[in-house]
């Protein structure tokens, strides 16, 4: 892997990718949808970004060469510039020239885990914040090269940790570096014959440490389970030197301090290590699309698969909103024979089901089918086809984000938790937060939501926004839109299920978790991290 090229580039998509461009179609259904006008709005060229000098004292920058080398202490400006954010809406459209983007005073890549426990303690010893650095995916402000009140702030690079350390397939365990990205993993894990099968959207760029510290969780958990799932031992680098969780399946001796790393995005130790568990790779998978009326009905089904034990590898339910945006701009709803289908068996209110299965066997495959379908109930079923164009477009999203943004729609994504009873209730109040907020100026706004990761008490929910951007403020817009649904959120379900806290849900945390839960999560940080440099102003 080439670090120098592990950057973002102001988006998900490569310059001038043909797969990045919005269909005509797409773009005269959006006008007419929500009264976009489009324009011209591409990311802006690296040398039209303000970039500060760096701020790194000579005497820091010497000692951190002297443990990784000169050539991986990176100070040039498109170094910087590559490592700055990550890849919310926020983040993005300052790399169209709206809005600050903080850009770290250098960029260390250390080599192995015993760098970067070196690199910690120099850092902490000067007191220079650090800001541990993956696939720089974050959506919530967590890779932000905030400095607090620090000297200087680095980006932690940890590309370079991209080994598989070794495979145990008696046990089903893995032991990685952090930096090793999803595909690789898979790649790697598919010589023995195995698979982590952790698949959340940004699979393509995220790392296997970025997923521990932040619970990640992928679009197939309902048959492999959340990231925290699948840790069964991790390996950081405190200012306070190394610390190596995990020893056996199970324990009583005492609280499970694992727990400690896994979520704490950065602020209590560098992960360098996970050690995961596998499984042997499916040798049959099969991917049906069915159509619920509307999406009460649909959620209920989806309940009765969770709580019967009978959901799919993948199970996921789009509203009718999300229906519509997802067949409309991939052409799915052309033809006028699919309506009146769907209307002929009383849907007035389509509502897309896919549902996934895997298996060692097809016989394995076909029975937990058997079981699913059982409980689908009046379900249109749609087939093999539908299920496979998901399938087959499940990381497409930030793609699409980056042409609906090149057009000038506001474009984002948030997602909450709730339990089965209060699910309903939850969805219509963060849809009313949004519409409300971002009906504005003859924009209309689309609202969007699915379930994607379902338990026998809740569910996701999983909200993206669609709405012509507000040139004049374009930051404010969506700050105020989050904002307003964060607040519907307190107190109907969590503030983030997967995407973490980082610096946009920090304010609500406290309302989750109670002053105390704050109070403690910052004594563990004090111990941890005496001199306050690791991942500033995050979380906490």
């Amino acid at each position: 892997m080439d670090h120098l090229d592990h950057r973002v580039r102001g988006g998900w998509t490569p310059s001038g990718a043909a797969d990045a461009a919005l269909p005509a179609h797409a773009s005269r259904w959006l006008s007419a949808r929500t009264g976009l006008t489009p324009v011209d709005t591409p990311v802006a060229p690296d040398s039209g970004l303000p970039v500060p000098e760096s701020g790194l004292p000579a005497l820091v920058r010497t000692v951190l060469a002297d443990i990784v080398g000169a050539a991986h202490v990176l100070v040039e400006r498109e170094d910087r510039l590559g490592r700055a954010g990550g890849l919310s809406y926020v983040d993005l459209l300052a790399r169209r020239g709206a809005g600050e983007l903080p850009v770290p005073d250098a960029v260390v890549v250390p080599g192995d885990p015993d760098e970067v426990r070196e690199v910690v303690s120099a850092c902490a010893s000067h007191g220079v914040g650090i800001v541990p650095f993956g696939g720089g995916t974050s959506v919530v402000g967590g890779v932000s090269a905030l400095r607090g009140d620090k000297v200087a702030v680095v980006v932690l690079d940890l590309a370079r940790l991209d080994k598989l350390v070794s495979v145990d397939p008696v046990s089903r365990l893995a032991v990685f570096q952090a930096g090793v990205v999803a595909p690789e993993a898979e790649r790697m894990l598919a010589a023995h014959g195995l698979t982590l099968g952790h698949f959340p959207q940004s699979y393509e760029r995220a790392t296997l440490g970025g997923f521990a510290a932040t619970r990640s969780s992928g679009q197939a958990s309902a048959g492999y389970g959340r990231f925290e799932d699948m840790v069964e031992g991790v390996r950081l680098a405190t200012p306070r030197g190394d610390w190596r969780l995990g020893v056996s399946p199970a324990s009583a001796a005492g609280p499970d301090l694992r727990q400690l790393a896994i979520g704490s995005e950065g602020l209590f130790g560098v992960i360098t290590e996970v050690t995961v568990r596998v499984r042997p790779a499916p040798a049959w998978e099969r991917y049906e699309g069915f159509v619920v009326d509307g999406f009460a009905a649909g959620a209920e089904i989806v309940r009765a698969l969770a709580q019967g034990g009978v959901l799919g590898t993948v199970t996921r339910l789009s509203d009718p909103q999300e229906t519509e945006v997802a067949l409309t701009l991939s052409g799915g709803w052309k033809s006028a024979a699919v309506r009146g289908y769907l209307r002929a068996r009383g849907i007035t209110e389509p509502s897309l089901l896919v549902i996934g299965w895997e298996g060692a066997t097809k016989d394995e495959l076909l029975t937990r089918r058997r079981a699913t379908l059982r409980l689908v109930g009046e379900a249109v079923r749609l087939g093999v086809r539908a299920g496979e164009r998901w399938r087959h477009g499940r990381f497409s999203g930030p793609r699409q984000r980056d042409a609906l943004m090149d057009v000038g729609m506001c474009v984002e994504t948030l997602e909450t938790a709730t339990y089965w009873s209060k699910l309903g209730d939850l969805r219509e109040a963060v849809r009313e937060a949004l519409l409300r907020s971002l009906t504005t100026g003859g924009r209309r706004p689309i609202v969007a939501c699915h379930i994607s990761h379902s338990y026998e008490t809740g569910a996701s929910l999983y909200f993206t926004t669609l709405v012509p951007r507000d040139t004049d403020d374009p930051v404010g817009q969506w700050r105020r839109a989050k904002q307003a649904a964060s607040e519907a959120i307190v107190g109907l379900g969590t503030i983030t299920h997967h995407h973490a806290v980082g610096v946009d849900h920090a304010p609500y945390l406290a309302s989750e978790i109670g002053p105390l839960g704050v109070d403690v999560l910052r004594a563990i940080k004090a111990e941890l991290d005496p001199s306050g440099v690791l991942n500033p102003e995050k979380l906490v």
